[in-house]
């Protein structure tokens, strides 16, 4: 629950970000599109989850076996309710969390961090869900160090915890500007970012640290082409690089001969994802070093987050790309990694919320710096908010369609019955072929479904 200071302070917040708003519209261009959107009153709100179990997935030194699927309900004065969906994600977003607690303590933490965004929530008013996004998350990241004990809580802790929010913000905001499609969603100051239309987007599996390269073939011969692939072994800075080393070796032997039509260059791609595992950079030049020797380093497309967010080596003179993922929590985050020489950035408005996913790719689209979509291991409804942002994005450098990132399928144990819960499950854009989604002009005119509401999450927050 709020403290009695807490609606006081969001006013005062949101009263700013409205002000920054109409400074904008009036001096540097349009925040939101005209005329000026309605005021929309929350009235009631909500909040459930479910537990859905995972086949282990190994990254950061340790595994997930679960996901929440939290559902927020927002209705307004006028009688208006919208369900937003998240899945969290507590290893992701902070590991120092998940080592202190209990996988389930974790993310009843989480949990509660959306609960205390909607109790706050009830009562104020917002016009668009970007300033409703700036208000509350100061407060909501600020009870999250509370709750954890964790005075250095990351902050892609807190926007995790808020993606359900601010997908019900969205929602609800569009049904009173009679916004039908995910384009007239985007706000103008925006639309330079999200202004593709490709026809297809890469569905880019996920494999733990560990997998065999027999595994990742498999995936290369049913027609994936560029898979996430995570390194950083377990055990000392030593063991890791030799068998980070041997991995490549065998992983480039096995496909690194294959080809395939949405490359430049014709061959598959290596996308590696170390997750901060590497302590040096002389570490990471010394697997590059390797890669070279043995012919794999003109297929490294990029590698992200080598190193944990607080170094801060200047990566821009690798010759290979660096990406940053978690460590882009907001767009200033982003920001100053592209100042430190990386060169994509994974957005994830399934994890950052859309809000947040909408600045960084409108900033790292005037720096020339493109992006990618990431996954949460999220369910099927939030992999099509995610592809509303990858089917948009500029084409990734060398490739000819947008990215992004799917493991869903490969983790939870219940994908089929979870695809059930789609409210267009079955059509044509949900369903990878050959490694590619088929984003056609259905996918573009029904917005992959996210505007419909799906019978299974809203039995969970409304009567």
């Amino acid at each position: 629950m709020p403290t009695a200071s807490a609606a006081p302070s969001l006013r005062r917040r949101e009263f700013v970000g409205q002000l920054g708003a109409l400074l904008a519209s009036a001096s540097l261009g349009p925040a939101l599109a005209s005329p000026p959107a309605p005021r929309i009153r929350i009235q009631r709100v909500n909040a459930n989850f479910e537990r859905e179990p995972l086949n282990p997935y190994r990254f950061k030194g340790s595994a997930i076996t679960e996901a929440w699927q939290t559902v927020a309900y927002l209705e307004d004065d006028t009688g208006v309710g919208k369900v937003g969906l998240a899945t969290q994600n507590v290893l992701w977003s902070d590991a120092s969390v998940f080592e202190k607690h209990s996988e389930s303590g974790g993310n009843a933490l989480m949990y509660a961090m959306t609960e205390r965004a909607l109790q706050a929530l009830k009562g104020q008013s917002f016009t668009d869900p970007v300033s409703l996004l700036d208000a509350v998350f100061p407060e909501v990241w600020a009870y999250g160090k509370q709750i954890t004990g964790n005075p250095n809580l990351r902050k892609t802790f807190a926007l995790n915890a808020l993606v359900s929010v601010d997908n019900a913000a969205w929602l609800l905001y569009a049904q009173r500007n009679g916004l039908k499609r995910f384009d007239d969603l985007v706000p103008a100051a925006y639309r330079k970012g999200l202004s593709h239309r490709h026809d297809k987007v890469a569905s880019i599996p996920s494999f733990s640290v560990g997998t065999s390269p027999e595994r990742i073939k498999a995936a290369a011969d049913a027609g994936y082409f560029i898979m996430k692939i995570k390194t950083g072994a377990a055990g000392t800075q030593a063991e890791m690089l030799e068998k980070d080393m041997a991995f490549l070796t065998a992983l480039h032997k096995a496909i690194g001969h294959y080809e395939t039509p949405y490359t430049q260059n014709g061959k598959i791609p290596y996308y590696l994802d170390v997750n901060g595992r590497y302590e040096s950079k002389e570490t990471l030049l010394r697997f590059l070093d390797h890669a070279r020797k043995i012919g794999a380093f003109g297929q490294i497309a990029l590698i992200e987050e080598p190193f944990v967010e607080e170094n801060e080596a200047f990566v821009g003179d690798l010759g290979v790309r660096i990406a940053a993922d978690e460590s882009a929590h907001t767009v200033e985050d982003a920001a100053r990694r592209i100042e430190l020489g990386y060169r994509a950035i994974a957005v994830k408005a399934i994890a950052k919320t859309l809000s947040m996913t909408m600045k960084i790719a409108q900033y790292a689209h005037e720096k020339n710096v493109p992006c990618f979509c990431a996954d949460l291991t999220v369910n099927p409804i939030l992999l099509e908010w995610n592809k509303n942002v990858a089917a948009r994005l500029s084409p990734f450098p060398g490739m000819s369609l947008g990215l992004q990132e799917t493991n869903g399928h490969q983790y939870y144990k219940n994908w089929e019955t979870m695809q059930g819960y789609h409210p267009r499950a079955g059509a044509i854009w949900t369903k990878a072929d050959r490694g590619v989604f088929r984003t056609d002009a259905s996918f573009y005119s029904e917005s992959g479904g996210i505007f419909e509401p799906s019978a299974h999450y809203q039995a969970l927050v409304q009567p």
